[in-house]
């Protein structure tokens, strides 16, 4: 990936546009820090497509007994809550 700095990203925003929809993700700085990502947007659609950890837990197809039981949680003694 490579490293832009902002000023050089405005001066050539065409060109950085072409080089990420050809695959090269680009980082911004600013003032040395880095500020932003840009990706194609192709890149952005599969990254936003990810199915979370919930979704996949429910719609795996693990049947009973797969997954070990889990312990009951000791009851905290002397909680402040």
């Amino acid at each position: 990936m490579k490293t832009v700095q902002l000023k050089d990203a405005k001066a050539t925003f065409s060109k950085l546009v072409d080089e990420v929809v050809a695959g090269e993700a680009a980082v911004i700085t600013r003032h040395g820090k880095r500020e932003a990502v840009i990706i194609s947007y192709e890149e952005y659609e599969r990254l936003n497509h990810i199915p979370s950890l919930g979704w996949l837990l429910t719609n795996s197809p693990l049947e009973e007994g797969d997954l070990p039981e889990r312990k009951a949680a000791k009851a905290l003694r002397n909680s402040a809550f």
